[in-house]
């Protein structure tokens, strides 16, 4: 990756954000990528220890990126029109974080300039979930360590 602007996301939109910066926004905690529990009369989000199939637990990635959403069917991709009520995301979700007009933390890669510093921070979700196909009912999988 070779952005022109290292410090793009403090002076840009969202929407001014070309495709290379917007992708390099994903911190690679993988967060996105549990399942979740929503109470729909209070919009709460239970996180579980549940990840997608198609999740690289070693590299916190997905292992088909270009066809995650037509082989999942609500693997959600994040747009604009998702960041205008981005409750849903984990809190410490850089779309989110930008759409609510809140600064990066210092273990985003983009600010701290390392890329394991979502690892060393604790906000990786590697090595603490079980992939979707080993797992029974997701209630028996709610989390409480997501930060």
């Amino acid at each position: 990756m070779s952005i022109e602007d290292p410090g793009f996301w403090r002076h840009k939109s969202l929407a001014e954000m070309s495709e290379e910066e917007w992708e390099a926004l994903c911190d690679g905690c993988a967060k996105c990528c549990l399942h979740r529990l929503e109470d729909e009369e209070t919009r709460e989000i239970y996180f579980t220890n549940v990840h997608c199939r198609l999740l690289d637990t070693r590299t916190c990635r997905c292992s088909d990126y270009p066809n995650r959403s037509r082989r999942v069917s609500d693997c959600v991709t994040i747009t604009l029109d998702e960041l205008k009520d981005p409750y849903w995301l984990p809190a410490t979700c850089a779309y989110r974080l930008l759409a609510e007009k809140k600064p990066l933390p210092d273990w985003h890669p983009l600010v701290s300039g390392d890329p394991d510093t979502v690892f060393t921070s604790g906000n990786s979700i590697g090595g603490r979930t079980i992939c979707e196909d080993e797992a029974d009912d997701l209630s028996h999988h709610l989390i409480d360590w997501l930060r």
